[in-house]
Parts: C-alpha cells; structure tokens; sequence
C-alpha cells in the first residue's frame, strides 16, 4: 500500500499543476481550512468533496473497559466530515 502524501508533496504537486508559487497554494489551502473551520457550525460544503458539520450527539450508556463499570457519557457536540457521492464514486471506481 503506498503511503499517504505529506502537506509538502500536495503543495508541490498542485504548484506544479495550476503553475502557480508553492507559497500562493499553501496560502489557499490555508485559508481553505480557516474558512471550513469558521463556518462548520453552519456546515461547509466542499463541491464534489465532502460536507464538515457540527452534530449534536445524545446522552447515552457507556462501559469502561478496564472495570467494566456502566459508565454514562454526556452529550456533546462534535464534528463530523460527510463524503460526497461524487468523491466516493471516483474513488470507488479506481478500486474495482
């Protein structure tokens, strides 16, 4: 299985692809994520990518694996990441 690219290789490899400065794609990708973070409480959709949104989870039973003790876990508020169909299609699509 081959390894997973780095920050550098994706900068570098995008550099190369719209010919633009290393440093102008990072700064994208860097507001990118600022802007994804700032609005994920009124999810962000990235078009044939995914959807970042906060979801509400419940209040629920739980066990504590080291006495085995019933445990109950408070609700919470935690982010999710949603693929798009497209991108799983794509990826999918490679696999078969």
């Amino acid at each position: 299985m081959a390894k997973a690219l780095t920050k550098s290789q994706v900068i570098a490899s995008m550099s190369e692809k719209t010919e633009l400065s290393k440093k102008t794609v990072k700064l994208f990708f860097d507001e990118l994520n600022t802007l994804a973070y700032k609005e994920a409480k009124n999810t962000f959709t990235l078009p044939g990518f995914g959807k970042l949104a906060l979801v509400e989870r419940k209040e629920r039973m739980g066990r504590n694996p080291a006495t085995g003790e019933t445990i109950q876990i408070p609700a919470k508020t935690v982010v999710k990441f949603k693929i798009a169909k497209a991108c799983k299609d794509a990826v999918l699509a490679n696999k078969k």
